[in-house]
């Protein structure tokens, strides 16, 4: 019998939905800690749409009444991203001490353990060595070795590793070097908005990206916050019968008219979300946009939110339901709002209930080949 009931039987998913039941409802928003950065990363959305220009308030008490004024509202969780968040540490400190969070990072600027113990540090790579000091700084500085001292055996850190279509060959090295510094792995999609080409277009699609997450998910199970069901949603854009777009966005600033409409088209959304710019007073349109066309957006976050409120459309049998309930649960374990040492000792079951079986690969000299029904299931999501 296909219903929720039914599918708590299971005692892994069970637990699995238990914790999140425990962690509680979240109230997130997004927030610009800074308008400042040390690099200018090619494809940054944040410099590309000139989000900077917005003034940042000279007197700090602003962003202390800012605080406060979150707190009345409810709000629970803040994801921090800017500009540079290690550029302004004593901000960084007082959300902290306040909500549930996680950070975005460049690495250059190591975030201390002292006063921020238990810290989820999304620390950026944009490919191999070569590939992301080119795409980060020009090729000034090797940032990816900079970062990999800064976070060796740091548990609080974890890679937020943006791929590019053209450069899948690149994963399996990027990968093992962050295991090897005993740090976890999410994976991101790169959005060629500055219009690079070659192996930067994401026009190109994602499918050889997709095979060799799968296989450095089979190496390394226990390291990758990400799922074969996550990784075909984001890089695809399709749920079910939905095409992802601004018409689907969960998160968009809900005190902005300019989403009036949006709120009334009947899709979901979360309900207490804002993206506050650098002022600490105004929103933007989305997490990642203002004026950008949603055809260029693969953010990992947004896509998390966009299953995560569908939960309706993932009951239709045993294994939509798993593919909704351990992407949940991913969020919830990223972000530490269920115990993480416990958690993260999940990992392998839940890739071998979403993806081991995912795409029959088969090497031979020539390269990937993959079975007809491994083609089936690269091409997208089942409706």
């Amino acid at each position: 019998m296909n219903t929720l009931k039914s599918y708590l039987q299971d005692p892994f998913l069970h637990q699995l939905y238990k914790e999140i039941r425990q962690a509680g409802t979240m109230k997130s928003i997004s927030l610009d800690l800074t308008d400042e950065c040390n690099i200018r990363c090619a494809g940054c959305y944040y410099f590309s749409e000139n989000m900077d220009k917005i003034n940042p308030p000279k007197d700090e008490t602003v962003f202390d009444a800012f605080i406060e004024k979150e707190l009345e509202r409810g709000t629970n969780f803040i994801t921090i991203v800017g500009g540079e968040p290690s550029l302004r540490l004593d901000r960084l400190k007082k959300i902290y001490d306040h909500f549930k969070m996680n950070v975005s990072t460049n690495g250059i600027i190591k975030i201390p353990k002292d006063g921020f113990e238990n810290m989820p540090i999304g620390v950026s790579v944009w490919g191999n060595h070569e590939t992301d000091s080119d795409l980060r700084n020009k090729g000034k500085r090797d940032l990816f070795k900079v970062a990999l001292d800064n976070y060796k055996n740091d548990s609080r850190a974890f890679w937020y590793y943006t791929v590019s279509a053209g450069n899948a060959h690149e994963i399996a090295s990027v990968v093992d070097q962050c295991v090897a510094n005993e740090n976890r792995v999410l994976f991101n999609f790169y959005s060629d908005i500055n219009n690079r080409g070659g192996g930067m277009d994401h026009r190109k699609g994602f499918d050889k990206v997709r095979v060799e997450i799968d296989k450095v998910m089979a190496r390394h199970p226990d390291y990758i916050f990400l799922s074969s069901y996550l990784t075909k949603v984001i890089s695809t854009g399709k749920l079910y019968e939905q095409k992802w777009g601004y018409n689907v966005c969960t998160t968009v600033s809900t005190n902005n008219p300019v989403n009036t409409e949006r709120m009334k088209n009947g899709n979901p959304y979360s309900p207490h979300f804002r993206a506050y710019n650098a002022d600490f007073k105004t929103t933007r349109r989305c997490c990642v946009g203002i004026d950008r066309s949603c055809d260029s957006c693969f953010d990992v976050w947004n896509h998390f939110s966009w299953v995560m409120l569908n939960m309706k459309k993932h009951l239709g049998s045993k294994q939509e339901f798993t593919n909704w309930l351990t992407s949940m649960y991913l969020f919830y374990l990223i972000n530490r709002l269920v115990d993480y040492d416990n958690g993260v000792k999940h990992l392998p079951e839940i890739h071998q209930r979403i993806g081991q079986d995912l795409l029959d690969i088969k090497i031979n000299n020539n390269g990937i080949r993959l079975s007809k029904k491994s083609m089936g299931k690269l091409t997208g999501i089942k409706e």
